[in-house]
């Protein structure tokens, strides 16, 4: 196996065995990013000498005994909303040209100082606002979307082309890349990892969150990240779990591909000792109104200045966005804040009788590039965009913890994705539950085929 092959667990047991170097690993996921830079076009910018630098510096450290743990000397990725001191953050923007962060961001600094090697930044769908990352390609197939916004880290993880990645999620934007390109995504509890030093789009949805090969891996960046222990997670007995299989909502609208896979994934909880159980998902009519009735005026009123000086710098999908956001009325939007108060509640109640929710993460594989809307065989036609938001906007809008983690491919061979959502404060109970799920995947934690290429076809 080659050592950009390798997940985070298996690269830092090789490191610390005296098996693989720092440098090692780091040239080795470097060419692997140049190899599928064209293709791909996750990153944009890879430091080279800066990220060997790094490495050899880990070398040095843990030569000379001073480990920090174990993602000192893995190679990671940034979503380009990520401020490092005196690099640019970009946010895929034009109006970003020639901005330097003059501090690093909080989750910057902890992944340094737990000796983390970056090797540049990743793509973002522009400023995070929208599903797609029309620039990057998916991991699985060029001709289809990589998912956003976070698409660039969930590509380049998929790739080989870096061990680890940091995205961002308002609205299911760490967990719909993470699905589409067939890797893990966790987005944490609403201000469990901080936000400061990040390019916000909504303030009061934007959780911050890694992209992995495995649930494994997620836990260890997760404790770098916090400070608190996650990893290493108990074995893959889940008796006395209670796991909530919704009746409605999550399965309404999804391709059969996905209904399949996820629920024979559900089906694999029960045989690890898991109870099912049946549940209802509160205030569904409201979910999409709510996520951008919040999203939309937060976010025009973080761009407030510089639409109203430059709007010609934005891409015209944003700008629509963020000029729509400018009239919404006061009174919409503390009415949102309401119905979120609301959701809230409920979902707490709910989770009075389970522990976790199993649910699909994305209602399909996916979709071609530049394709907008979807037909449903009900009649209903919804974007594409809409589409994706629809099954994540729920654990952004409550706050809570949710995990995505591969379940199969469909008929074409496309990844598919299982979403696990936690009661507050939940991480613990979803990363065991994801752990325990991935063991039995003989496939788990494995690379796209050949990145970008048509995979092959294999039914879920």
């Amino acid at each position: 196996m080659r050592p950009y092959e390798l997940t985070l667990a298996g690269a830092a047991a090789a490191i610390a065995a005296g098996e693989l170097s720092p440098v090692e690993l780091t040239d080795s996921v470097l060419r692997r990013a140049d190899e599928v830079a064209d293709t791909l076009n996750a990153y944009v910018s890879l430091r080279h000498e800066e990220a060997r630098r790094a490495a050899e510096r880990a070398e040095r450290e843990l030569a000379a005994g001073r480990g920090r743990g174990p993602l000192h000397g893995i190679p990671l990725a940034l979503k380009d909303l990520v401020d490092v001191k005196g690099q640019p953050t970009s946010a895929s923007s034009r109006v970003r040209d020639g901005h330097l962060a003059t501090e690093d961001s909080v989750v910057a600094a902890r992944l340094a100082a737990a000796g983390a090697v970056l090797l540049g930044k990743a793509h973002t769908h522009e400023f995070a606002y929208g599903l797609t990352t029309p620039q990057t390609r998916n991991a699985w197939a060029a001709d289809r979307v990589a998912g956003g916004s976070s698409g660039g880290s969930a590509v380049a993880v998929a790739a080989g082309a870096a061990t680890f990645a940091i995205g961002t999620d308002t609205g299911g934007s760490i967990r719909v890349p993470a699905a589409l390109n067939g890797v893990v995504g966790l987005k944490p509890s609403h201000g469990l990892v901080p936000t400061r030093g990040v390019t916000s789009l909504s303030w009061s949805l934007d959780h911050v969150g890694p992209l992995t090969r495995t649930v494994e891996d997620a836990a260890l960046v997760l404790a770098a990240l916090t400070g608190e222990e996650y990893a290493p997670l108990p074995d893959g007995d889940l008796t006395g779990l209670r796991v909530g299989v919704p009746a409605d909502y999550y399965f309404d609208r999804v391709t059969p591909a996905v209904e399949t896979a996820v629920r024979d994934a559900v089906e694999r909880l029960r045989d690890l000792g898991a109870e099912l159980v049946d549940v209802r998902i509160p205030m569904t009519r409201y979910v999409q109104a709510v996520q951008w009735g919040l999203m939309v005026p937060e976010a025009s009123a973080y761009h407030e200045r510089t639409l109203r000086t430059a709007p010609e710098l934005y891409g015209d999908d944003v700008r629509v966005l963020l000029e729509a956001g400018e009239l919404f009325h006061a009174g919409d939007y503390l009415r949102a804040q309401r119905a979120r108060t609301l959701m809230r509640r409920e979902w707490a109640r709910l989770f009075e009788a389970v522990d976790v929710i199993a649910a699909p993460a994305v209602p399909m594989a996916a979709a071609p590039a530049g394709q907008e809307s979807l037909p449903w065989p009900d009649g209903t036609v919804e974007s594409v965009s809409d589409a994706y938001v629809r099954l994540s906007a729920p654990a952004n809008i409550t706050g809570l913890p949710a995990l995505a983690v591969p379940v199969g491919r469909d008929g074409a061979g496309l990844p598919l994705g299982m979403q696990l959502i936690g009661g507050p404060r939940g991480e613990r109970t979803v990363l065991r539950a994801g752990r325990a799920y991935e063991r039995t995947r003989p496939d788990a934690g494995s690379l796209a085929p050949e990145a970008g290429s048509p995979p092959a076809t294999q039914v879920a």
